[in-house]
């Protein structure tokens, strides 16, 4: 399978990184501004010029945001298969315009929603199965990362989270409050709280922000029997249960093979391009949801 990378800041290396260590992957070509490393691959400034060039059977598009559009679009001209990263598009009516694209000319797409792949994430969503959920409530906050700046926290980060509680639970987000900041960063939004109402009365809270001088990645779920805590950073899973009037209760430690939830996901790409199975990777439809409400007015 004959992939190319159109983008080479730090997402875009973290995929050649780890396409170069797939055993049916070929990394055919790179393609960016500037080329600011030797890479074996042949590099091009010029994305017409490479689609035009170099056998490729896929593209990741790992550049800024605002770029998704033209260069999703400039691919599925070629009627080459695409891998996005989060989100789709900078708005809704460019990720319609992308879907709408791909089902024209018949390629498949997915984007990245890597922490769907997160090991934690995979043994949570199988411990929820015919499970009762009450609330949801994710962190994910850390310091400002200077690399980002046509975004803010809430298309940077929230989308993941927006993206975990539909995929765990598989029920739609009906009402959304969102309450946001900026307190460092020049342009957008740096701090952000999202309150969510699912199906089933499910009431899901996600706190966010680039103003926190470490990392915490962490899903909390209540059941109606069972609390989770699962840690994405760590990829651990801790159960709570038999709760008691004097306030004792049971703790399980859920066992999970560590891995890297990237490879995963690309992983299932090359399933998806090679069958047709999506599997578990998000559609464009998926994060057309995700930025219906981090867009919400």
């Amino acid at each position: 399978m004959n992939l190319a990378i159109v983008g080479l800041g730090s997402m875009g290396k973290n995929h050649y990184r780890v396409l170069k260590r797939m055993d049916n992957v070929t990394v055919t070509a790179l393609c960016d501004i500037q080329k600011n490393e030797d890479f074996y691959e042949p590099f091009y400034t010029d994305l017409d010029t490479m689609l035009k060039n170099e056998p490729i059977d896929a593209l990741i598009i790992a550049v800024p945001t605002f770029l998704h559009k033209e260069i999703a679009l400039k691919a599925i001209e070629y009627g080459k298969d695409v891998f996005i990263e989060k989100p789709a598009a900078s708005t809704i009516e460019d990720a319609y315009e992308i879907l709408h694209a791909a089902n024209q000319k018949g390629v498949k797409s997915c984007v990245g929603h890597v922490e769907r792949f997160n090991p934690a994430i995979t043994h949570l969503k199988n411990e929820l199965k015919n499970k009762i959920i009450y609330t949801i409530e994710i962190t994910r906050i850390g310091p400002f990362p200077p690399r980002i700046s046509d975004v803010g926290v809430l298309t940077d980060l929230a989308v993941h989270d927006i993206d975990l509680i539909r995929f765990i639970t598989g029920k739609d987000i009906l009402q959304t409050s969102i309450y946001k900041s900026r307190k460092i960063h020049n342009h957008h939004e740096d701090n952000a709280v999202l309150s969510l109402l699912l199906e089933d009365e499910i009431v899901a809270n996600i706190t966010t922000n680039w103003l926190t001088p470490f990392k915490r990645r962490k899903v909390e779920v209540a059941c109606k029997e069972v609390y989770y805590e699962a840690d994405l950073i760590g990829q651990t899973l801790h159960a709570y249960s038999d709760f008691q009037t004097d306030n004792s209760y049971r703790t399980r430690d859920i066992h999970i093979k560590k891995d890297e939830p990237l490879y995963k996901e690309l992983e299932a790409f090359i399933h998806y391009l090679q069958s047709g199975d999506r599997g578990n990777l998000a559609s464009i439809e998926d994060s057309i949801e995700t930025l219906r409400i981090t867009q919400a007015k």
